[in-house]
């Protein structure tokens, strides 16, 4: 390959997303850093760049929500009566594109808001089919990550015959490559971004590069916990952080201790919230969800719901909560109760929805899915 055409091929890499990085250049190119470096530097010198992307701000109604964390391969083994442990079961096999981040963006696309997704992904089919998918929503995948010696992540549920989760198994450890200054080199992204949501499949230096990074920039961030084991990953200083969504055993990991009582959920609620951030969100599952409110704490209904599939119902609440967060002031109003309240009040509609179906992300969403919900 001529000096030229890695210089063309270069420019037309930045052309396609102004706000990647020289590691990101390097990896796809095939080159050292210091060989992009010395491209770009010519590149400018010739006038073909003029320098690095700047973003303006917009209208917030127009500005994506920016969603980092997992992207992966979704496996579901269903067994088709009881379980008998430490032996064969027949079953049946579904596989779909899933990940916590994943599966609110495309939540979110298909309720209409324009979202980015931040992920990492290997060099494999299963990357290319998840990217192309998201893109085929609209979802701007431009800042992810593309490892070249790394396989894309995956998750194998395994549901009994009634499409409750027994156990889960997540190969995740391509995540952990995402480190601190992954949120440095991404950094314009997050500053457009109308929101921020994350999710804890990612280490705890960049999630806590995340928290430093909001603060500092004033965006609002919303992070959803993935598990009882990843609470590990959430920083002890979470000021800057507007909004935790997590469910009960994840609150129990968080404060080191069991709550049986929701008296004992909602003082370790207020216990975390001390720690920095804004407001809680607690999913009980069918005994609905506690949240935070100014000098109190709330408590919600589920509705009923026909259980099909519990995979992705809590990825599908969280995305009706952020996308109600984003709704005019003056609904929120009309609405009556606090913006937070009304997001939860969506939020459990959308999950019920889910729940009811067998994909991970309920097909029949669309932009008024959840306009009636008051």
């Amino acid at each position: 390959m001529t000096e030229q055409t890695k210089k063309q091929q270069l420019l037309e890499l930045i052309r396609s997303n102004p706000f990647i990085s020289q590691q990101d250049l390097a990896v796809q190119l095939g080159l050292s850093r210091s060989a992009v470096a010395g491209h770009i530097a010519g590149l400018i010198r010739e006038r073909k760049l003029l320098g690095r992307a700047y973003v303006l701000p917009a209208e917030r109604e127009r500005r994506p929500v920016a969603c980092v964390g997992a992207a992966n391969l979704d496996r579901k083994l269903r067994s088709t009566g009881p379980l008998t442990l430490r032996t064969s079961n027949p079953a049946s096999a579904v596989e779909s594109f899933g990940g916590v981040a994943r599966n609110i963006a495309e939540n979110l696309a298909r309720l209409g808001t324009q979202v980015a997704l931040l992920t990492a992904i290997g060099n494999d089919s299963s990357g290319a089919a998840l990217l192309a998918h998201a893109e085929s929503l609209g979802i701007d995948t431009r800042g992810a990550l593309r490892f070249e010696d790394a396989a894309s992540g995956t998750y194998t549920a395994v549901l009994d015959q009634d499409g409750d989760m027994v156990v889960a198994l997540a190969d995740m450890a391509l995540y952990d490559r995402v480190d601190a200054a992954f949120v440095a080199s991404r950094q314009a992204q997050l500053a457009s971004a109308a929101l921020v949501v994350a999710d804890l499949n990612l280490p705890l230096a960049t999630v806590d590069a995340l928290v430093q990074e909001v603060r500092r920039g004033g965006m609002e961030l919303v992070l959803v916990a993935v598990s009882e084991p990843k609470m590990a990953r959430l920083p002890r200083d979470l000021r800057g952080a507007g909004l935790l969504i997590l469910n009960a055993g994840e609150l129990g990991a968080r404060v080191g201790r069991t709550l049986a009582r929701e008296a004992e959920i909602e003082a370790a609620m207020r216990e975390v919230q001390a720690q920095g951030v804004r407001d809680l969100v607690v999913t009980r599952g069918a005994d609905g969800v506690m949240l935070t409110t100014p000098g109190d704490v709330k408590r919600l209904a589920a509705p009923d719901a026909q259980v099909v599939d519990v995979t992705g119902a809590g990825d599908a609440f969280a995305a009706a909560v952020c996308w109600s967060l984003l709704q005019a002031p003056a609904e929120r109003e009309d609405a009556g109760g606090s913006a937070l309240e009304l997001a939860c009040r969506r939020g459990l509609a959308l999950s019920k929805l889910t729940l009811g179906a067998a994909e991970t992300v309920y097909p029949g969403i669309g932009p008024q899915t959840l306009a009636d919900v008051i």
